[in-house]
């Protein structure tokens, strides 16, 4: 599991900001918030344009330097406007069982690298310097991949070659490394790409699409299983829609969803935009076979009523209690005991500082605590 991250100079954040996973105040309700000693389950609250969006992106960042795949439109400034370096640094820690994984880097823009490292239980794996060109690579024989050739890499690095299909003058080492070696299936590097991997961003602004065409179809024929069709009726009804589904074939071929009443209604065209919201959660998430290790939920509940909203936080603790969600909300409705706690509740300041409400107050909060009262009220302002 991921337990810490950092970000400094990327964006709006001139300042390093960290998102700490292991600061847990020891509280004995909503302990669902917490998995492994580290918390699993958290909401960021903010004014609007502080960030939330930004920190997603660039928590996301390891997929893109992974798999050398991104999930976002690379648009818009990547430094900080006000930076005196010309390069963004990113820090992840991980707990693979009983080691602990570091993995930072540099980066100039989205497409070029400054530097990396990778940490091992404090023993340092690589550290390269592509400005300098300098590379040590002595610690390879801790993750058993001392026979990587690595001078095919140095070789392809510095004559900007291709290297297995991908052109890219600063290609990450962790990246190459994991593609080029034969790994153990056990292998702390095949955990952290796993993971990686199963890491995810939902975006208020993506979670609203047309579905139509060749896109619904994909769908439709994973609900003409009639065990998936009930599933995802379940889950509809879960969130608080009552329905009651069905899968029909017209006459041409193709296939149509509707809600079942007397008469059919179907689905997608006069389904509420809380609703479609709810279906691209299903099918980004819900549907796939293999848990999502980390998810990302920007603003989450923007077309969501609150208990809707409440629905959705509540499902994903029970179905997926490791899973570490990061939920973004303006939702004050979310900001209760019965549902989180203090130290897994934070406000992300103008200032791009990530503060828990339990570290926001003078106030010692406990479990009868109305939060949401206090926020509104003004509490925590100085945080905000």
């Amino acid at each position: 599991m991921l337990k810490k991250f950092s970000i400094e100079n990327f964006k709006n954040f001139r300042k390093s900001i960290c998102i700490d996973f292991e600061k847990i105040a020891g509280y004995q309700f909503s302990t669902d918030c917490i998995s492994n000693n580290l918390i699993s389950k958290m909401v960021i609250y903010g004014r609007n344009a502080t960030g939330k969006t930004n920190l997603g992106i660039a928590l996301m960042n390891i997929y893109d330097t992974l798999s050398g795949r991104s999930r976002f439109v690379r648009e818009g400034v990547f430094l900080n406007a006000d930076a005196t370096e010309d390069w963004a640094t990113f820090s992840y820690t991980f707990q693979f069982d009983d080691k602990e994984l570091v993995y930072q880097y540099a980066r100039f823009s989205d497409f070029e690298l400054r530097s990396e490292e990778l940490i091992i239980d404090g023993n340092i794996i690589f550290n390269c310097n592509f400005v300098n060109k300098q590379f040590n690579l002595d610690g390879l024989k801790y993750v058993d991949a001392e026979t990587a050739n690595v001078e095919r890499y140095l070789q392809a690095l510095n004559e900007g070659k291709e290297i297995d299909g991908e052109i890219e003058p600063k290609l990450p080492f962790l990246r190459w490394l994991i593609s080029n070696i034969a790994l153990e299936s056990d292998s702390i590097l095949i955990k952290l790409y796993n993971y990686v991997e199963r890491m995810a961003m939902i975006t208020a602004n993506n979670s609203i699409i047309y579905f139509s065409g060749m896109y619904n179809g994909s769908f439709y024929k994973s609900l003409e299983k009639s065990e998936n069709l009930q599933d995802f009726e379940d889950f509809l009804n879960e969130m608080g829609i009552e329905c009651k589904l069905e899968l029909k074939k017209l006459p041409d071929g193709q296939r149509q969803l509707y809600f079942a009443h007397e008469k059919l209604v179907p689905f997608f065209e006069s389904a509420s935009s809380g609703t479609l919201a709810l279906v691209q959660l299903y099918r980004r998430i819900v549907s796939i076979a293999r848990e999502k290790s980390l998810l990302y939920l920007d603003e989450f509940d923007a077309f969501y009523h609150y208990e809707m909203a409440k629905n959705v936080v509540q499902y994903f603790k029970k179905k997926y209690p490791k899973c570490q969600l990061i939920m973004t909300s303006h939702n004050t409705s979310l900001m209760t005991n019965r549902l989180m706690r203090p130290d897994c509740l934070f406000i992300l300041s103008s200032e791009g500082t990530l503060t828990a409400l339990c570290d926001a107050t003078e106030r010692e909060l406990r479990e009868g605590h109305n939060l949401a009262k206090m926020y509104v009220s003004g509490e925590f302002e100085k945080y905000e």
